[in-house]
């Protein structure tokens, strides 16, 4: 099942993709659940799937303004250098441990929505990544019991503002200017593809291919970073773990190729779909 949150005549809602249509789960389910994040913390997914299988849809998708997949998750937390053709592009030493860093839910953006190149910058670069999204919370998971707490993938764009991400050895600032992020267009239930399943992705900036790998080519698989991040603190169902990009990033290519007002960047997953986002800059 595919789950999203989006907007009709500007009301905020959430739902299942069916065809070329979405359900409205809100109103199906009777307001049960206030937004999606709710439905997978009180257990409403299977609730969900049998609205999906009977009801027509009540929206196009033609019609709706895509939402990030979770709006409000209590956390975005971003591996960094976890692709070995990444970690040689940029020069560093392989991690011994996954690294993190975080993100804020405003720095991101919807499906078809602009990524905003900020004013302070030209050095804005697309890293292709998979997002997971937990579903039963959960605090120092073993590897061997990860599968259980993950609700779906959705497609993520870790836009990055590079020369402010090289300000000071901490790079939170070029990862939350506003909307400079995307995530979606919806989540895949983890029922839909088989845990540690070997997926590709795929960058496209304007039709030309920049990125292409596959998940088994992490140096820290899906399973290592949930256990490690669950040791940190707890994860809630709603957190968002992305996962790492692969090499092929913008800023080190020769010359650099960076995202600019005008341009389409597509990410591509497989079996998840692909997140299409229009580049402007921020007015």
């Amino acid at each position: 099942m595919k789950l999203i949150s989006y907007e009709v005549s500007g009301q905020p809602t959430f739902g299942a993709v069916v065809g070329e249509g979405v359900i409205d789960l809100r109103v199906a389910l009777e307001n049960r659940y206030a937004d999606l994040r709710d439905l997978l913390e009180q257990d409403g997914v299977d609730a969900a799937r049998r609205i999906a299988e009977k009801r027509t849809p009540d929206h196009r998708l033609a019609d709706i303004r895509f939402l990030p997949v979770i709006p409000n998750p209590g956390k975005i937390w971003c591996c960094g250098l976890n692709y070995h053709e990444h970690v040689i592009e940029t020069q560093r030493e392989v991690p011994e441990q996954p690294m993190f860093f975080l993100r804020v839910a405003d720095s991101q953006v919807g499906h078809g929505e602009p990524m905003l190149r900020p004013p302070e910058s030209t050095q804005f670069d697309y890293e292709a990544e998979i997002a997971v999204v937990i579903g039963k919370p959960g605090r120092r998971i073993a590897q061997a019991d990860v599968a259980a707490h993950i609700a779906g993938y959705a497609c993520y764009n870790d836009g990055s503002v590079r020369d402010w991400q090289r300000h000071t050895s901490q790079w939170a600032p070029g990862k939350n200017f506003a909307q400079t992020g995307a995530f979606g267009p919806w989540l895949v239930t983890a029922d839909e593809i088989p845990f540690d399943s070997d997926l590709t992705l795929t960058t496209r900036l304007n039709g030309v291919e920049l990125q292409r790998a596959t998940t088994s080519m992490m140096i820290h698989s899906i399973a290592r970073q949930i256990a490690y991040l669950s040791t940190i603190a707890p994860l809630r169902a709603g957190d968002v773990i992305v996962t790492g990009t692969p090499g092929g990033v913008g800023a080190k290519r020769n010359p650099p190729v960076w995202m600019k007002p005008g341009d389409i960047c597509e990410i591509e997953i497989e079996r998840i779909g692909t997140l299409r986002n229009p580049i402007a800059d921020e007015a």
